[in-house]
């Protein structure tokens, strides 16, 4: 649905460009306007909108917010929160019996459980195994734009991350969890008995990239693009045809990850992911003049250097009014290969690394006959993948192709001819180029029968192929057969966040070497 910038008053000081995520509910606006005012939501008052004050039920579609639209807001601000008094204990400072001696610290280290936030310790295990946020966050500067609550929270995770790095003892996340909450109010809930309630790993996981990707930004001004987008965004086309007459619109959006829908017939990952990217929906129609149905999907046409998939195991049941758990078993891949749900534009601009990567293989295990081609199933993948890409544009035209659409297929078939050309005659020259094809490094999952219960780990695959299994404070060693076995069917762990590493295509220099120097 895409997003809207607005301004935002509030008493004597304006909120220009304040970013509205359309298809975020209005509570989470008001948790951004929380994070900027210190104004809990419950406090807030906006106004400015189709019917006087914003309501957290309220849809934005119906409301005809546009670009620039001036808002505003009263309410009083919460007093900021305490900094920790506890000063952390570094691996450095402790007595020398205290310090690590299981050889475990290489991996990091674990996560005290500060009540019930086992969903904030196995999303922060998960997003800590990728190196390059890790770096981002380290050149931060810490006095760059506003201190306000995704400021303060960017500052929390870049400490916390350095305490995970120089401890061999369990951290006590405390800063960390004061940040997120003052950010995003829902993670303070607590029960009638006064304890913090259990939450939901993947609100948390998305909530914290959100702030990161407000803050963390390309460039050494930090105005550049965000850090978020380039490491986990997916760009997506959506071709939506409506119910009735030959409307069609097409929509481009960038999503930080996929969501596999898991129903009776799902058993694999790649079959939810195709039922999560289509896109049904009521939506005003422009040549009618009023709201219809629209049907449709979308393609990938844009890869991210890590990818996340959402395994849509929770869903709300009004009988009881809380989330229940599809315990469906539903495999997922060690790797991953997206091509198939890649746009035809996409697929050929794959196509030349994609027989580099095969090349360079070839010539470490030392086959050095006249060039390889792409093996049958990678073929048969892209040749499925091209015909369920073009399907909603076929759709969308009554199922004829145009001679547009038809030039446009000939010249994505001769760009892939190139780029296999090229490939073949000098590998090398795609060196660090995307494949489409991702390793599996992550995996967050949850034991239990609800989604604001139950218990919450991750499991992380190091940089020596080891995988480690993080319990909150607890570190275990764990095989890879025990990680594949997550797929669900049971009460025992089962996987909810996946987190994949793209293959990038190998150097040249390194496949000579390992092929004995035959290139």
């Amino acid at each position: 649905m895409g997003t809207v910038r607005v301004e935002v008053k509030w008493g004597k000081e304006v909120f220009k460009d304040v970013e509205i995520d359309l298809s975020q509910p209005p509570s989470v606006f008001k948790s951004q306007l929380f994070s900027l005012t210190g104004v809990p939501p419950e406090r807030q008052k906006v106004m400015g909108v189709k019917g006087g004050l914003l309501k957290d039920d309220a849809e934005w579609a119906k409301l005809g917010l546009k670009a620039g639209q001036k808002l505003s807001m009263m309410g009083t601000a919460d007093k900021v929160p305490e900094a920790p008094v506890q000063q952390q204990t570094f691996m450095e400072d402790l007595p020398e019996e205290e310090q690590d001696t299981s050889g475990m610290s290489k991996y990091g280290a674990g996560l005290q459980n500060l009540g019930n936030t086992c969903y904030m310790n196995s999303t922060v295990q998960c997003l800590y195994a990728v190196p390059e946020l890790r770096s981002s966050l380290t050149n931060y500067n810490l006095a760059a734009g506003m201190a306000d609550g995704s400021h303060t929270l960017t500052v929390a995770t870049r400490n916390l991350f350095q305490s995970l790095t120089r401890s061999a003892q369990p951290v006590p996340p405390m800063e960390f969890i004061l940040s997120l909450r003052r950010a995003y109010p829902q993670f303070a809930q607590t029960s009638r008995e006064g304890f913090y309630m259990q939450q939901d790993a993947e609100e948390c996981w998305g909530n914290i990239l959100i702030s990161l990707r407000d803050k963390l930004k390309d460039g050494p001004d930090g105005s550049g693009d965000p850090v978020v987008h380039k490491l986990f965004g997916v760009g997506l086309h959506k071709c939506l045809k409506a119910e009735e007459g030959d409307e069609v619109v097409e929509e481009d959006d960038v999503q930080l990850k996929l969501v596999c829908n898991i129903t009776a017939e799902v058993n694999h990952m790649s079959e939810g992911l195709h039922l999560g990217l289509k896109d049904d929906r009521e939506r005003r129609s422009e040549a009618l003049g009023r709201d219809v149905w629209f049907r449709g999907s979308a393609q990938i046409t844009s890869l991210p250097a890590y990818l996340t998939i959402q395994m849509l195991r929770f869903f709300y049941k009004q009988d009881v009014q809380q989330k229940a758990k599809i315990l469906r078993k539903v495999t997922f891949p060690l790797v991953f290969d997206a091509i198939e749900f890649c746009s035809p534009e996409l697929q050929a601009a794959l196509k030349g690394p994609r027989v580099a990567a095969k090349e360079i293989e070839d010539r470490k295990v030392g086959l050095n006959n006249k060039k390889q081609k792409l093996d049958t199933d990678v073929a048969g993948a892209a040749a499925a993948g091209a015909a369920a890409a073009s399907a909603p544009a076929a759709e969308a035209q009554g199922g004829d192709v145009d001679m547009k659409d038809a030039a446009g297929g000939d010249a994505n078939a001769a760009a892939a001819a190139a780029a296999t050309a090229a490939a073949e005659a000098d590998p090398g020259a795609f060196s660090g180029q995307l494949t489409g094809k991702y390793e599996l490094i992550g995996v967050l999952t949850h034991k239990g029968r609800s989604a604001d219960s139950g218990h919450y780990v991750s499991w992380v695959k190091q940089e020596d192929g080891q995988w480690i299994q993080f319990d909150d404070d607890k570190m275990i060693p764990r095989k890879e057969e025990e990680v594949a076995g997550l797929a669900g069917g049971g009460d025992w762990h089962m996987a909810y966040m996946l987190l994949y590493r793209a293959q990038r295509v190998p150097k040249l220099e390194d496949a000579a070497a390992e092929g004995g120097g035959s290139a």
